[in-house]
């Protein structure tokens, strides 16, 4: 699938984890906030390993990138239980499985030229992500209430 878009959506993904240690270098420092940083970084690399292996039809790979990624996973899960008293490793560990099996069903869709399922399935991904999201603004602002008077 040659998205013309596909470059200029990459480049934008792979800001995020950059995104992410600016923002957390506030709260946790730079140390913690560019490990955080690397382990997204990796997250990304791994699913688009897993994504070109779809692709490109190769299921030993495919199948090697998904452990990878799962195991990513459950690393930024455990760091994130680690950080802030307020999130649960278990909690992450659920929420980024979750993510990661509607993204792999959305892939499916999309290879399958099934756009409409992408949609419901891209709006599932969605909910979950603005879930992760205000889990992790509401346990910043639980640890760090001095900012946020």
């Amino acid at each position: 699938m040659g998205l013309p878009d596909a470059q200029s959506v990459a480049n934008r993904l792979m800001q995020n984890p950059k995104d992410f240690e600016v923002a957390l270098q506030t709260f946790y420092g730079n140390d913690v906030a560019a490990n955080f940083e690397k382990l997204l970084n990796d997250h990304l690399s791994l699913a688009n390993d897993f994504i070109m292996a779809i692709k490109a039809g190769n299921t030993s790979a495919a199948a090697d990138a998904e452990k990878q990624l799962y195991q990513n996973a459950d690393q930024i899960a455990t760091f994130l239980g680690n950080i802030n008293p307020n999130w649960s490793t278990e909690e992450w560990k659920s929420m980024l499985r979750d993510h990661l099996a509607l993204l792999k069903e959305d892939l499916c869709h999309i290879l399958s030229g099934n756009f409409e399922d992408s949609v419901g399935t891209f709006t599932d991904i969605e909910r979950g992500v603005l879930e992760m999201a205000d889990i992790m603004a509401l346990g910043i602002v639980k640890q760090f209430p001095q900012y946020f008077r």
